[in-house]
């Protein structure tokens, strides 16, 4: 009997992903090239495809092969059950941030009028996503790279969101004149110490943008510090900072707005049970 296509696909990837992730990226590639779900895909056999099928399965599968992201093979990441286009110039949408997302419109869903501030673009999938859960919100964000903020806009047309974008280093303080002074501030900021990277999968490692992940060993909390202190002294009277961090670094990040004088910390477990969000809020006078 001959082989499925998905069994193929996933005996390729094992050695790589293991036959869990693999079955689901196979399912992933070949929903792309057929449009069909995973029930249908399961049985097509290679003499269902196409030649211009089979060909562009050999160009993933070659890539795959080399560690480079799914997600990046397909140019497509879903969050907030939309479709994301992304590439090597952006990090890859991730569901803790998801998770972070979802407390900002739990907590904030109710107020008119406010203005929002995403800090460190990359996708776009933050900012976006708060666009279309809060319509009512104003909502801007930054990045300091041209090249995400590219990226970004492209998904905010193609999803209908509007969203005011800023390129700018946030680790300037001269900068933060350029910014409104916002009621929330959100943000996924960079918080892996440069000497972790040894440690990650090649297909993070080699692929994703280390400018959006990596912070000096000495200054793990440089992000942090900076969102803090310009929620005090650019924020609104009782402004709310929200933003994921380090599944090992809630005290520090903590202690580092308490000291910035920054009230009401509070820390979220996402979905596995590590400590993966803080809130914080500005004194309202």
């Amino acid at each position: 009997m001959p082989q499925t296509i998905h069994s193929q696909i996933t005996k390729e990837l094992l050695p790589i992903y293991g036959p869990t992730e693999a079955s689901i990226i196979a399912e992933m590639v070949l929903e792309k090239l057929t449009g069909q779900n995973s029930m249908t895909q399961r049985h097509l056999k290679a003499e269902n495809l196409s030649s211009q099928q089979q060909l562009q399965l050999e160009e993933y599968l070659q890539q795959l092969l080399n560690h480079r992201p799914i997600q990046y093979v397909l140019n497509e990441a879903w969050f907030q059950n939309m479709p994301f286009f992304v590439d090597e110039r952006v990090l890859i949408p991730r569901p803790e941030t998801e998770e972070l997302v979802e407390w900002v419109v739990q907590e904030e869903k109710n107020q008119a009028g406010i203005t929002l501030l995403d800090i460190g673009s990359g996708s776009g999938c933050i900012p976006i996503s708060l666009a279309k859960k809060l319509p009512k919100a104003t909502i801007h964000s930054c990045d300091i790279s041209p090249d995400a903020l590219t990226v970004a806009q492209k998904n905010a047309a193609t999803l209908n969101a509007l969203v005011q974008w800023h390129q700018l280093d946030f680790l300037n303080p001269n900068h933060w004149r350029l910014l409104p002074a916002p009621d929330i501030i959100i943000s996924n900021p960079p918080y892996i110490p440069a000497s972790g990277a040894k440690e990650m999968s090649k297909h993070v490692a080699d692929y994703e943008p280390g400018i959006a992940l990596f912070v000096p060993d000495d200054n793990a909390l440089v992000f942090y510090q900076a969102i803090a202190d310009f929620c005090v002294h650019h924020g609104q009277p009782g402004a709310r900072i929200y933003v994921e961090i380090h599944k090992d670094m809630a005290r520090n990040v903590c202690d580092c707005f308490e000291k910035a004088g920054l009230t009401t910390i509070e820390v979220r477990r996402d979905m596995q049970g590590l400590e993966r969000m803080v809130k914080a809020r500005k004194k309202s006078a």
